[in-house]
């Protein structure tokens, strides 16, 4: 069993002599108290290329201190990281194994790094005596445990300053000021084993190579290609951990990802790409079944919670938590297993392999403002042809239809001029935000279409279970009322966003 917690820690540069100042100056920090000295020993895995260090990402056993067990740390933003926590054993629990799959794959993992710390630790207290955060300075020494470079080692001292659960962050801020008026100042390194790494390397330390500012079509495109695929990469864990909105996010990076290979697929060879944007909608579908059950159940919940209680016949709000919980679990269970699957880790492997040798064409070499453009053009030709078939239909099932297939135009549009937007500016900034809110008018209509099989499926259920199917019906009548409204409202958004004027910017 793993624990979560989010840590939000701050580092600085020390020395043997560095003695802390009177942090009881620092706003809000009414005393100072000495909790002694704890000796830590932790041993860091990493692939044997290093790719967990490459994500910031850290995972180590260690013993010692209040809580010794295996540690793994996904950055969040800077200064804070979640810290998943699992019990001392000799394996890495497979808990955490999980969470590492789509960065090694099935690379194992092996110590590099052993590093003690005599850690002297010092609690901040309001007047209320509760915990602000924890100062500690470390006396640390590293050991390099990899065969090249096998036993070198390095010591140095530092400071770090790390918040009380649920904590303000102005109090980082107010022991920083205290810190810096003594002449301590933040450490250069993120991490205690980035340091360790950059100091115990052989020969000269290894630097992460930087990208080259992107020039040509292809290059704007592997750049934002690049980014979807890291984005998928980094989702993975959240996705496991199943938090807030990371279905929908990995499910949106396979989609910009699709769009790509099809927009600009005079860019790079179809040969190669049209492979993988089968497997992506493979997995955009597999990751649909949580997705879309868990805007479904937002929607309906929206719609019981705004009811006025006499219109709330029968057990509606009972029925609709059992019916969801039910589903939600099924769904959140298959995407877990999906994602432990090696057709998944596989896709994982060919997306790479593209980045590492892309598959360019001669319309690659252009120049961005030439090639990109067309290519946005031609998907908005096709959403064009759509929107006017939708408008075209008369209301009902035939519509509905015509409508979902221009939504899924509308997305395809609007992820080709954001992939265009670092080379073309304003323009197809401007452009994907008209694009965005057709979709939005598109998006909420078939939520509406889904609403509606679901409530019939409620009121069928509460009928042959003998309750009142009163409430499930006047939210059937209420979504329609809403698609219908979207409907009458296409047409205006539509014109907006097919002025001549937008067209005629992104083309320069």
């Amino acid at each position: 069993m793993a624990d979560s917690k989010r840590e939000v820690e701050r580092k600085y540069e020390a020395s043997p002599e560095t003695r802390l100042p009177d942090l009881t100056r620092a706003a809000g920090v009414s005393a100072v108290v000495h909790r002694g000295l704890r000796e830590l020993d932790a041993v860091y895995y990493d692939t044997e290329d290093f790719r967990l260090a490459a994500d910031s990402l850290t995972l180590r056993r260690r013993t010692g201190g209040d809580d010794e067990g295996w540690h793994l740390k996904l950055p969040v933003s800077a200064d804070v990281r979640d810290e998943i926590q699992a019990p001392l054993t000799d394996a890495l629990p497979p808990a955490l194994g999980e969470l590492l799959r789509s960065r090694v794959r099935n690379t194992p993992v092996a110590p590099v790094v052993r590093i003690l710390s005599a850690r002297d630790v010092h609690h901040l207290l309001d007047e209320k005596g509760a915990l602000l955060a924890e100062v500690s300075i470390d006396e640390v020494l590293a050991e390099r445990l990899t065969a090249e470079g096998h036993g070198t080692t390095s010591a140095w001292t530092e400071m770090e300053v790390e918040l009380a659960d649920d904590g303000d962050p102005a109090v980082l801020d107010a022991v920083e000021r205290r810190l810096r008026k003594a002449g301590v100042r933040p450490s250069a390194a993120p991490s205690k084993l980035s340091r360790a790494l950059a100091e115990t390397a052989p020969g000269k330390r290894r630097t992460k190579k930087k990208e080259p500012s992107p020039r040509t079509a292809g290059d704007h495109v592997l750049a934002y290609v690049r980014r979807q695929v890291e984005a998928l990469v980094e989702l993975d864990p959240a996705v496991r951990r199943d938090l807030p909105d990371s279905v929908h996010r990995m499910r949106v990076a396979t989609r910009r990802l699709r769009s790509a290979f099809r927009t600009y697929r005079k860019v790079l060879d179809r040969t190669v790409t049209d492979p993988l944007r089968d497997e992506l909608k493979w997995l955009a579908a597999e990751l649909g079944i949580d997705r879309d059950q868990e805007v479904l159940d937002a929607r309906l919940r929206s719609h019981v919670d705004g009811l006025p209680a006499p219109l709330l016949l029968g057990p509606v709000s009972a029925r609709l938590q059992l019916t969801s919980v039910a589903r939600r679990t099924d769904s959140r269970r298959h995407v877990a297993s999906v994602l432990d699957t090696g057709r998944y880790l596989a896709l994982l492997d060919a997306l790479d392999a593209l980045l590492a040798d892309p598959p360019l064409l001669p319309a690659a070499a252009r120049a961005p403002q030439d090639a990109l453009p067309r290519a946005v053009l031609k998907d908005y030709e096709r959403l064009a042809t759509r929107i006017g078939h939708a408008l075209e239909q008369a209301q009902g099932e035939e519509r509905d239809v015509a409508m979902h297939e221009a939504r899924k135009a509308a997305k395809r549009v609007r992820y080709a001029a954001e992939a265009a937007k670092p080379a073309l500016g304003k323009p197809a900034k401007k452009f994907a935000k008209r694009m965005k809110s057709v979709q939005s008018v598109l998006g909420d209509h078939q939520d509406s279409v889904v609403a509606r099989d679901a409530l019939r499926a409620l009121a069928v259920q509460a009928h042959g279970a003998g309750e009142p199917a009163f409430t499930w019906g006047l939210l059937y009548g209420r979504e329609e009322a809403a698609a219908a409204a979207r409907e009458r409202e296409l047409p205006e958004v539509w014109a907006r966003a097919s002025h001549p004027g937008l067209r005629a910017a992104l083309k320069g």
